[in-house]
């Protein structure tokens, strides 16, 4: 239970530490499970259907095209990816990807957030829904413009695209490379950390077995291997549904277990004053449990019907938000004062090594989607401008193994490796999930937007703006005191 506790503690600290709302997919969950953006995945993958030649029957491949007049003319497309073929997904499929950001492991750490923010925390939970929700949806609205009928039309297919369009007077495509720089950040730590906490439930899992956490991780890796062959953003639905699925199991084992535990409840526990320090800790912590908007370009682009889109989300964040509060309120009303960091370790010991067995499968599940991502993102970035050289199966399989080989060796030799990721979860967490969407829907749409919708934009921006600086600060200062540096 050490290992465990001491990995958790490592994620607590950083968000104590990085204040900022949103420092990034580090919850073990949605660093987890984040899950968020497969943005970019490659323009090929997102070409709007109202661009498109051909459409995609129920389960068969598509062809698409840019209607030349929306498309970008400096634009150079990536290489094909070998026997690539595109399967648009359902609304349902679209919203396990979305779930399986949303609902990641870092839920466990909710009823602790509860513990240091009492009933504002409950707000949070609620607020932090509604802003992310209305962040993901002003970002799907920058990839579309209005025509000379006044009809939507998706004239843009990634984060990507979105950033250069705001960027034109800079450098050509600075916008876009800063925006893709941040992503693969974002997602290679997400990966990496999938890798830290399976390791890290392995070794407490069969504490008997006379392996190094280290080894543990390389045994997880062997079991990612398959990730390499993953073609389509459908089998990434696929396995995070199940995923999804893990997850409902382990919240359901939780709860049952609390409402056996009625007698105990009282109202008395919950706090009227906090401190404020210890109150950052809960936003962290109920904020990156929402983020998802790293994907949403990618799974909009790829829906069957995009016009179902707004409602998925809304859907999806809304029964994230009825979840985790129930899941909250009903632990925290079970222990009280000794709620754990981790609620799983408030649990009989029988109860705990079945939920850290689901755990440590729900971990392994979460690594495809932001592994999909990444590595679509950076074969776009380096096929584009040779597509006979960079077209072979034998490359692209590169790519993907490279990556995969990278996470492992990242996961195993990067000291204070938690602390490290306070600090890029500080830029690149804040800036995809609040800053640059609330920044481009102001750029691209002011004209349109009214009085409160602009209120709401520059708001959201100034307030993760300085949330993110103080988790600079706060993040560099303690690295520099864990280095010898003060």
């Amino acid at each position: 239970m050490a290992h465990l506790k001491q990995t958790f503690s490592s994620l607590f600290s950083y968000f104590k530490e990085t204040p900022s709302l949103f420092f990034r997919m580090v919850r073990w969950d949605n660093r987890l499970d984040t899950d968020e953006e497969h943005v970019n995945f490659a323009r090929r993958d997102e070409l709007s259907r109202a661009h498109s030649k051909e459409r995609e029957e129920p389960d068969g491949p598509v062809n698409f095209e840019l209607d030349a007049c929306h498309q970008d003319p400096e634009y150079k497309s990536p290489a094909p990816r070998p026997h690539a073929q595109v399967k648009l997904i359902t609304s349902w499929e679209a919203g396990w990807n979305v779930t399986n950001a949303i609902q990641g492991i870092f839920v466990l750490g909710l009823p602790y957030a509860l513990l240091h923010s009492g009933y504002s925390g409950l707000f949070l939970i609620i607020l932090a829904a509604a802003l992310c929700c209305y962040t993901g949806k002003i970002l799907i609205a920058c990839l579309y413009e209005e025509n000379e009928d006044g009809q939507l039309i998706r004239v843009r297919d990634t984060y990507e695209d979105i950033a250069n369009a705001c960027c034109k007077r800079l450098p050509p495509r600075l916008g876009g490379i800063v925006v893709n720089v941040t992503q693969v950040m974002e997602l290679t730590m997400t990966c990496i950390l999938y890798l830290v906490v399976s390791g890290n439930l392995l070794s407490y899992s069969f504490p008997r077995v006379p392996v190094t956490e280290k080894t543990w991780s390389v045994i997880a890796f062997v079991t990612l291997l398959p990730c390499v062959f993953i073609k389509t953003l459908k089998i990434v639905s696929q396995l995070s549904q199940l995923c999804s699925l893990v997850h409902f199991i382990i919240l359901l084992v939780v709860m049952t277990y609390c409402l056996t535990q009625t007698h105990q409840w009282s109202w008395a526990k919950f706090r009227l004053s906090i401190e404020f320090e210890d109150f950052l800790v809960s936003v962290g912590v109920i904020i990156f449990s929402y983020t998802s908007q790293i994907f949403l370009p990618t799974l909009e682009g790829n829906m069957k019907n995009p016009g179902e889109f707004s409602c998925m989300l809304n859907w999806t964040h809304f029964f994230a938000c009825v979840l985790k509060t129930t899941f909250a309120l009903t632990a925290f009303l079970t222990w009280g004062e000794e709620t754990k960091e981790i609620i799983t370790d408030n649990l009989p010991s029988f109860l705990e090594t079945l939920v850290n067995l689901c755990l440590l499968a729900k971990a392994l599940l979460s690594y495809p989607l932001p592994f999909f991502a990444a590595t679509e993102i950076v074969y776009a970035c380096i096929s584009r401008e040779n597509h006979s050289k960079y077209g072979s199966p034998l490359f692209y399989l590169g790519v993907r193994g490279s990556f995969l080989l990278l996470t492992l060796l990242m996961a195993m030799f990067i000291p204070h490796f938690a602390m490290l990721m306070g600090l890029t979860g500080s830029v690149t967490g804040a800036a995809m999930t609040f800053l640059l969407p609330s920044l481009f829907h102001l750029k691209l749409k002011w004209k349109k937007l009214s009085f409160l919708e602009k209120c709401a934009d520059i708001s959201i921006f100034t307030l993760s703006f300085l949330c993110s600086l103080a988790g600079i600060v706060c993040s560099t200062k303690r690295l520099l005191q864990v280095f010898g540096g003060v």
